[in-house]
């Protein structure tokens, strides 16, 4: 983070300038996380128009997170030079540019290229977002502001993939990605037009790289953190992993759900959007260790209830796994600042790296656990990463847990 001025100018609460952040950075959490995230209930649409197998399809969701998590990382460094708000809105604007080539573009390997590039110009979204709004809003505002980001986050991972489903009800998949990506156009737009520039950043010309590795050596060698970063790479491992072969599993006999129907369970974020804010006071009061056990249990039984054939099951379930991923995810998040030290920029891009890596790594590999053996291998696979959760928070301390 920058140097900070010896009298910092806080943006404070109720003044026109603190709404207009506020919403800026709604619109930025809006734009970054429903254009990562739109192409998931087109997955099957993907295979059919190219041909490829459940496996190579997720790669559209894959590849652009995978990116990112090593986007995140360099961003959070590249920023302290670039600056906050140029960077945001260079993230916003390219991203959005790349969704539309995607749609238009006529080969399965172009739009993977699309998708991949979009990943990592995103990147300077969630690396920054946080670092503006800690240096900028006063700091008894900042939970407010904080909040109103992290709903932009959710609203638009959630409105991405149900406004796909929708569009694709009464169009093709082609047009529906390309409205989401002008909608996303008009939000970089607007969230130029409302961010104040920055007052208490100072931006450090160059880069030194030496500062920068030992800042990320220093957070991985750091056994409390490792732990809060496994907690991150297991749950969106699972999340993402069920999500992506449910929409394959519901799209099929005996359920047969049209796009559109197949696109309101991700509804099931309200749950999440709700859990999240009382596992923040669960361990403000409790500790960390209780929530992330409670978390990682849910998870758990949330996996393992989507076992039968039953529509009611299978949405129960991924409800319950839902809550279980927020409670995690909103107490290791909260975690890493009170870990970390120093560079706490650094050890939360760490942190976003090994999370999208999760829902790289495994939400592919899950293609050929779907492939191979079905729902239930699918299950055996989350289900062992949410017991390895429950293990990991079981085995470590309250203050280390979190």
């Amino acid at each position: 983070m920058g140097e900070q001025e010896s009298v910092p100018r806080w943006i404070k609460l109720a003044s026109a300038e603190y709404r207009r952040a506020a919403w800026a950075l709604f619109l930025a959490g809006f734009a970054c996380y429903s254009l990562i995230y739109c192409v998931q209930p087109l997955l099957p649409a993907f295979a059919d128009t190219f041909g490829v197998s459940p496996a190579e399809s997720s790669l559209a969701l894959s590849l652009t997170t995978g990116l990112l998590a090593f986007a995140i990382v360099l961003a959070s460094a590249a920023s302290q030079a670039l600056g906050r708000r140029g960077l945001m809105f260079g993230s916003i604007l390219l991203a959005a540019i790349c969704d539309i080539v995607a749609a238009a573009t006529p080969s399965w390997a172009a739009l993977l290229a699309a998708r991949a590039i979009e990943g990592f110009v995103i990147g300077g979204v969630p690396a920054v977002a946080i670092a503006y709004l800690s240096e900028e809003i006063e700091p008894a505002s900042l939970g407010r502001a904080m909040g109103l980001y992290v709903a932009g986050t959710a609203f638009g991972g959630m409105m991405g993939r149900i406004g796909m489903g929708i569009l694709t009800e009464f169009t093709s998949w082609r047009v529906a990605l390309g409205i989401i990506g002008v909608s996303c156009l008009a939000a970089a737009i607007g969230f130029l037009i409302l961010l104040p520039p920055s007052r208490n950043f100072i931006p450090r010309r160059g880069f030194d790289l030496a500062l920068h590795l030992r800042a990320w050596q220093g957070h991985l060698v750091n056994r409390a953190l490792l732990r809060i970063y496994a907690y991150g790479f297991l749950i969106t491992s699972v999340f993402v992993t069920l999500f992506n072969y449910a929409v394959f599993r519901l799209s099929i006999a005996p359920h047969s759900l049209s796009q559109m129907a197949i696109s309101l369970i991700f509804l099931v974020y309200g749950f999440g959007m709700v859990s999240s804010s009382v596992a923040g006071a669960l361990a403000d009061r409790f500790g960390r260790r209780p929530p992330l056990l409670a978390g990682f249990l849910t998870m758990l039984i949330g996996v393992l209830a989507t076992l039968p054939d039953s529509l009611t099951a299978i949405l129960g379930g991924i409800v319950l796994m839902t809550v279980g991923f927020f409670v995690v995810h909103s107490v290791a998040s909260g975690s890493i600042g009170p870990l970390a030290g120093e560079f706490k920029a650094h050890a939360a891009s760490l942190y976003l790296l090994f999370y999208y890596l999760g829902s790289s790594i495994v939400g592919s590999a899950g293609g050929w656990f779907w492939q191979h053996g079905g729902w239930p291998a699918i299950v055996g696979l989350t289900a062992i990463l949410a017991v390895t959760g429950l293990w990991l928070a079981a085995t470590a301390g309250n203050k280390e847990g979190g």
